[in-house]
C-alpha cells in the first residue's frame, strides 16, 4: 500500500539551471528536501563519473538509487530506432549499450532499468516492416531482460515525440508487447502525462496493468493532453490523478513516485518546483487513502453513479 509518506524522486535534468553537471544537479535534488532517491540517464549521467563517484554523490545528499533510464538519443545512429533499427549491427549496439547500462545499474546497487523508447517507431505509411519491427523489439526486450534477471526492466510507453508513431504509443500495445517477452523481471513505468497523451483514463490504464503485469514505476506530471507538457502533478487534472493514486492504493503499489515534469522548459525554479509537487502529491495521496476504502464511493461506483461519486470525490479535495 502506499505509505503515509512515500519516497519521492525528481527529474535530475530539470536542476540544470542549477549547474550543467551531474555532480552539481544531484546538490540541488539535495537541497530540496523531502526527495529520497534518484533516477539517471544512462549513458549520458554516467559519462563523467563512474559509478562509486556517482553512489557517493547520491548518499552524500541522503538519496538512493532508484535505477536507471536509457536514452538512445545521445547516438545520433539511433534516430532511426534502436531496437527498431533496420541494420542488425545497429541494433546489436543498442542492446549492448543497455547491457552495459544494466551492469552500471546493478554496480549502484539499483533494481530498475527504465526503456522509453522514443525513437523505435515510424513517420510515413509503407516506410516499416512493422511485423519485423516487432519483432526485433521482443527478441532485443527479452535478451536485456535475461541479461540480469535481478535488475526489472520497465517498459515506459509514449505515444510519439521523436518519432511521429512509436512502436509501444499505449498500454495495451505494452501488455501485448511484454506478454511475449514472458520474463518475470518485466513490467511497466506509469507516466500520467504520457497516459493522457495516448487518450487514455490513467485509472484504467493502471488497472489493466495491474492485471496483466506489474507496475515498476510512477510518474507523476500532469499537462492538457496534447503533447508531454511536464507540469506539476495534480495542476490541471486533480481529479484524475487522485483516481490513478486511488487504483494503485488499491492494487498495492510501494514503489517510488517520481515527479518527471520540466520546470526548466518554463523558467520555473527547479527547487521550488519540486517542493510544490511534493506538496501537492503529499495532499492527494491523503485523499486518495481516504478514497480507496470510502464505502460511499464504492456504494456510487458500484451503481456507476456518477453524481454521488463526484460530489464524494469534490468533498473530499475541495471540502464538504
Amino acid at each position: 500500500m502506499i505509505p503515509n509518506r512515500h519516497r519521492y524522486a525528481a527529474r535530475l535534468n530539470a536542476f540544470k539551471v542549477k549547474g550543467g553537471s551531474v555532480a552539481e544537479m544531484i546538490a540541488a535534488v539535495g537541497r530540496v528536501g523531502g526527495l529520497g532517491a534518484a533516477d539517471l540517464n544512462y549513458p549520458d549521467h554516467l559519462a563523467d563519473h563512474d559509478t562509486t563517484t556517482l553512489s557517493r554523490l547520491l548518499a552524500d545528499q541522503g538519496l538512493i538509487l532508484n535505477g536507471l533510464a536509457m536514452r538512445y538519443y545521445t547516438e545520433a545512429g539511433f534516430r532511426l530506432g534502436a531496437f527498431t533499427h533496420p541494420d542488425p549491427a545497429v541494433r546489436r549496439a543498442a542492446i549492448d549499450l543497455t547491457k552495459r547500462g544494466i551492469d552500471a545499474c546493478a554496480a549502484m546497487g539499483g533494481s530498475q532499468m527504465t526503456l522509453w523508447m522514443g525513437q523505435d517507431g515510424f513517420d510515413y505509411s509503407f516506410q516499416a516492416d512493422y511485423a519485423r519491427m516487432w519483432d526485433d523489439t521482443i527478441a532485443a526486450m527479452a535478451e536485456v531482460a535475461d541479461h540480469n534477471r535481478a535488475i526489472d526492466i520497465a517498459v515506459e510507453y509514449k505515444p510519439n515525440e521523436p518519432r511521429a508513431h512509436a512502436l509501444m504509443p499505449d498500454m495495451a500495445t505494452t501488455l501485448l508487447a511484454l506478454a511475449e517477452v514472458a520474463r518475470p523481471n518485466t513490467g511497466v513505468t506509469l507516466d500520467f502525462a504520457h497516459m493522457l497523451y495516448a487518450g487514455e483514463m490513467p485509472a484504467k490504464a493502471a488497472m489493466l496493468a495491474g492485471r496483466q503485469s506489474r507496475i515498476l514505476g510512477l510518474h507523476l506530471n500532469d499537462g492538457y493532453g496534447k503533447r508531454d507538457d511536464g507540469l506539476m502533478a495534480g495542476s490541471v487534472h486533480p481529479v484524475q490523478t487522485v483516481e490513478l493514486l486511488v487504483a494503485m492504493q488499491r492494487l498495492g503499489y510501494g514503489g517510488v513516485i517520481y515527479f518527471d515534469t520540466f520546470p526548466d522548459l518554463s523558467g520555473l525554479d527547479p527547487v521550488d518546483e519540486a517542493r510544490a509537487n511534493i506538496r501537492l502529491t503529499d495532499r492527494l495521496l491523503d485523499v486518495a487513502r481516504g478514497l480507496a476504502d470510502d464505502p460511499v464511493l464504492a456504494a456510487a461506483q458500484s451503481r456507476q453513479d456518477a453524481a454521488a461519486a463526484t460530489v464524494r470525490v469534490m468533498a473530499a479535495l475541495y471540502g464538504a
